[in-house]
């Protein structure tokens, strides 16, 4: 089985606030809506809008908790991109590498 294809992970990373809110999910724990919106100045609203982006690529899963949800921060889809990235550092290394050698021939 393949791996996803990252670009719409990359673009949901493309947003301060979403990252944001993956830095405040990276402790591991799950976190309610109104901790997730403890200092910003986002309404609850808007944060659960970004976090629906976040879900919808995987990156964040929710849990019914009585009447709310708790967020949780799924690295997988980040892990999938890095490697991606990692892999075109690699041929950009490479080609680089080849442009050096054929320059300096």
């Amino acid at each position: 089985m393949s791996k996803p294809h990252p670009a719409p992970v990359f673009a949901a990373l493309g947003d301060e606030t979403r990252l944001e809110l993956i830095s405040r999910l990276n402790d591991g724990r799950p976190h309610s809506i109104a901790q997730l919106t403890s200092g910003l100045s986002l309404t609850r609203q808007g944060v659960t809008k970004h976090l629906r982006v976040l879900e919808r690529v995987g990156i964040v899963n929710s849990d019914r908790v009585g009447r709310e949800s708790k967020f949780t921060l799924a690295p997988k889809p980040i892990e999938h991109a890095r490697a991606y990235l990692d892999t075109v550092s690699e041929q950009w290394d490479d080609a680089l590498s080849r442009l050096q050698k054929f320059v300096e021939s």
